[in-house]
């Protein structure tokens, strides 16, 4: 077999594979006497059938099957002995399109490898890390909201006007086209104005009725709405109004503790304290990281697979246009052209991602089971009551594996560079650790 070179340009590789005929039927040889042990044939006993019948009966049938195993045997030979990386799957052609069998099999191959990355000394990088203690102003701001989220609602003054915030009780039937229509109906629902659980205007006609009033609301169910019948159509709401509610913190005692699951409000207090500092520590980690980040991009350099840079612009700019375009669920709209700054921003997140991939790979940094479980599990909490459809899905899918496994490799990738680096605590108060978090989000 001969591996001739046909393109050596940057990254680039292309190489053409001959496997000659002789070659090809000496593969389908090998076949058949690893197989002819447990072949039978009608006049011939168990093993004993002779590799020229062989040949004859299943030769036809097994040189694809014996054609593929030569040429990636000679890919990996010439992977192992080159030590090039490809940047993705390799491309492959035959290039002799009319072959027969007899003839050579001749195919073109190209990839881009992976460069080869510096290695850095850690010990010289100078980052600071923000700390930032649970005060007793951040506790008690915190039981705070959770004593507005608590909160009880009680009758406002006969006569009352319904403010924004206020819970109203309703008896509501919704028609369309002067016809009520299934599931527009509910008696004694209690409904807080500007909770935005009713759909577009329903609450904002609400403020400033009054127990015992009538009212007709007019709104229109959005073009996307989840019932193809009502959507983009007008509809008249006859609500009756039987009471107003103000809403009525609940107290910071003992009582709001145990609807929280603790036994007093010194415990509750406890962990909130423990909470926010998990918080506050999670938030200055991203901090420290994203420092981390932008010094490894300054101090590093190396040629860029450009076939990674274009995917990554690609999915960063079809990503941003979703989040400009969130009324677009589905993926039913034009190409989106990544910008300069897209693929500015794809160039430095391909570049972290080989240089943290290489680091940890020397490193031996590995995602054990029990981490990889954790953050399945800690996934699965955003589908309740389908956890376990969750769980056989990962299982299943090995792409999904690797998006969560991804960035657990990463974290223990960027804690591994920090432990080698200079560190220094610098205590800030709360708002500071804030401030600097905003920036990341601006940046």
């Amino acid at each position: 077999m001969q591996v001739t070179e046909t393109l050596n340009d940057g990254l680039k590789r292309g190489y053409e594979i001959t496997l000659t005929a002789a070659e090809l039927d000496q593969k389908v040889t090998e076949k058949l006497i690893e197989a002819q042990p447990e072949i039978e044939m009608k006049g011939f006993r168990k093993g004993k059938v002779p590799l020229p019948l062989l040949k004859k009966q299943f030769g036809q049938r097994l040189l694809g099957e014996a054609m593929q195993d030569a040429i990636d045997g000679a890919m990996s030979a010439h992977l192992e002995s080159t030590g090039d990386r490809p940047a993705a799957q390799p491309e492959m052609k035959m290039t002799n399109e009319d072959w027969k069998e007899g003839d050579d099999v001749v195919v073109a191959v190209s990839y881009e490898r992976l460069p080869d990355v510096p290695a850095l000394d850690f010990s010289g990088i100078e980052l600071e890390r923000l700390v930032v203690k649970a005060d007793e102003a951040s506790v008690e701001e915190a039981l705070r909201n959770l004593a507005d989220s608590a909160q009880n609602f009680e009758d406002r003054k006969k006569g009352a006007k319904a403010k924004d915030g206020d819970q109203v009780v309703i008896d509501f039937v919704g028609k369309v086209d002067g016809e009520p229509f299934e599931g527009g109906a509910a008696e004694d629902y209690p409904l807080v104005l500007g909770s935005s659980s009713f759909i577009p205007g329903f609450e904002d006609q609400l403020v400033g009725v009054k127990a015992g009033e009538e009212k007709a609301v007019e709104v229109s169910f959005p073009d996307e709405y989840q019932a193809e019948h009502l959507a983009g159509k007008a509809a008249v709401f006859d609500v009756t109004v039987k009471a107003v509610k103000e809403p009525k913190p609940a107290p910071i005692d003992d009582d709001l503790a145990t609807k929280f699951g603790v036994e007093d409000l010194a415990t509750l207090k406890d962990q909130i304290g423990t909470q926010l500092e998990g918080e506050f520590t999670g938030a200055a980690r991203a901090v420290v990281k994203r420092k981390l980040l932008d010094k490894l991009d300054d101090m590093v350099s190396f040629e860029l697979p450009p076939s990674l840079v274009e995917a990554e612009a690609k999915q960063i700019a079809h990503q941003l246009w979703h989040e400009d375009n969130p009324d677009v669920q589905g993926h039913d709209h034009p190409e989106v052209e990544p910008t300069e700054e897209h693929v500015k921003l794809a160039e430095r997140r391909v570049k972290l991602g080989l240089f943290l991939a290489e680091v940890g790979q020397k490193a031996e940094v590995t995602v054990s089971d029990a981490e990889f479980t954790q953050a399945v599990m800690n996934q699965a909490r955003q589908y309740r009551g389908q956890e376990r459809q969750f769980f056989e899905f990962v299982q299943q899918n090995a792409q999904m594996q690797q998006q969560i496994r991804a960035p657990l490799f990463e974290e223990k990738v960027v804690d591994h560079i920090i432990e080698q680096a200079k560190v220094s605590d610098k205590e800030v108060g709360k708002d500071d650790l804030q401030k600097a978090v905003e920036a990341l989000e601006e940046e």
